[in-house]
């Protein structure tokens, strides 16, 4: 993979170029994924992100019978950033983690639990599809083969 903001890879045409890489990287360069999920992804109401954990799960289940794993793993980060970012919004008012202190610092705010309802409801749809997908055996068994190089 390229350092470069935007990759210049088709990962479907070029699966063999795909890396893991760590949490949610990636979710906004990988094509063609990042176009066939990114419009499906939703944390602004609960009903919109029933749908939208919904149907990015059923895109795994697409990319599994196709054997992508490519596909498999970023449909996983995207539940993942769904859970993570709504999750953030759950404890932090407007989602900002970090605010400047009265000398211009980065400080961390302390965390409320829960400041948004709505928005904790939202990360455990996302968390129960993320279970879903990170106990699935076949995606344990691509991703295993796929960190061996096998």
């Amino acid at each position: 993979m390229s350092d470069d903001p935007e990759y210049d890879i088709d990962f479907r045409e070029s699966p063999e170029e795909y890396e893991i890489g760590r949490g949610e990287q990636g979710v906004f360069k990988m094509q063609p994924y990042k176009d066939e999920l990114l419009p499906l992804w939703s944390i602004k109401s609960l009903e919109q992100a029933e749908a939208a954990a919904a149907d990015i799960y059923q895109k795994f289940e697409e990319y599994k019978r196709a054997n992508e794993f490519p596909g498999m793993d970023l449909a996983r980060k995207y539940l993942q950033m769904g859970w993570t970012r709504s999750l953030r919004y759950a404890k932090y008012p407007g989602g900002q983690k970090y605010e400047e202190d009265e000398d211009g610092n980065r400080v961390e705010r302390e965390p409320q639990q829960w400041y948004d309802d709505e928005k904790f409801e939202i990360s455990q749809v996302y968390r129960e599809y993320l279970d879903r997908v990170t106990e699935d055996e076949t995606y344990q068994r691509r991703k295993r083969e796929w960190q061996n190089g096998d």
